[in-house]
């Protein structure tokens, strides 16, 4: 299979190159500025939010399936306007789509989202993702969207704020309630998708729901650091709209998919 990563040179994007380089996919990767180093891929620089410039890549690389990540939290062009792009780009070679959304599209509530839950976005950055899957279902409606939550690994800005914030250099929420996910099994899960025929949205994340707050001592315990440096504080009290508990139900892809989604505990338990 031939697989075109859009925002290859990003966290997830990256590992979804290396994943895919390692199950013998011949593999490709945007990036649009600092460049593209991943072994067995090729490179390709491209903005997304030049839709000529998306199609005239997409028609020369000819893929079988093209895996859209980028996004800017900041930018509603290239999270949405991005998106859509891609998916013009996708179906005009007939490549099947698989697009990453994210929890950040829903507002909170006190239970988890199902899969085909409408968006609630209550900030701009969720109204983007949102916007984004709008668009992508109405270019593509085979396109598999996958939402998922806090991405961790090795080099997540995840585990970095965390770290941060044992040493008083950041702040984690006590009222964001999220569920994290290794970025190696949401990459395969991704390629997973990529050869299936799968339509629609499904929540692709790990199966413990954890405030952010408890996630630093996790991640504490993990690195032997100082819990009692944590520094926390509410989205309220900060003066930031963020959304509150966005636990995803990720029963369907638990059922569907090969790959195993592990959970938080497991991940960062020594």
């Amino acid at each position: 299979m031939r697989v075109l990563v859009v925002g290859g040179s990003g966290f997830l994007g990256a590992e979804v190159c290396r994943r895919g380089v390692h199950a013998g996919f011949s593999v490709v990767g945007t990036f649009h500025s600092g460049g593209f180093a991943v072994p067995g891929a090729a490179g390709r620089r491209l903005d997304v939010t030049d839709r000529s410039a998306v199609c005239a890549l997409v028609a020369q690389v000819r893929p079988d399936a093209v895996v859209g990540t980028p996004y800017r939290y900041d930018d509603w062009a290239v999270t949405a306007d991005g998106a859509a792009n891609v998916a013009v780009a996708a179906a005009e070679v007939g490549a099947r789509l698989v697009h990453l959304s994210s929890d950040a599209l829903h507002g909170g509530r006190p239970t988890p989202y199902a899969d085909d839950d409408p968006p609630t976005p209550v900030h701009a950055y969720g109204a983007a993702k949102a916007a984004a899957e709008t668009a992508v279902r109405a270019i593509d409606p085979g396109a598999a969207l996958v939402r998922t939550s806090l991405i961790l690994g090795e080099g997540s800005k995840q585990i970095q704020l965390c770290r941060d914030a044992l040493a008083g250099r950041a702040v984690l929420f006590t009222d964001e309630v999220r569920c994290p996910v290794d970025v190696t099994d949401l990459a395969d899960a991704v390629l997973e998708l990529a050869g299936s025929s799968y339509a629609g949205p499904l929540n692709v994340a790990g199966p413990d729901a954890m405030r952010r707050a408890d996630l630093g001592l996790l991640v504490a315990e993990r690195f032997g650091l100082d819990p009692a440096g944590l520094r926390t504080t509410t989205a309220a009290a900060a003066g930031v709209v963020r959304p509150s508990d966005v636990r995803l139900d990720s029963a369907r892809a638990a059922g569907l998919l090969h790959t195993r989604l592990r959970g938080v505990r497991e991940l960062l338990t020594p």
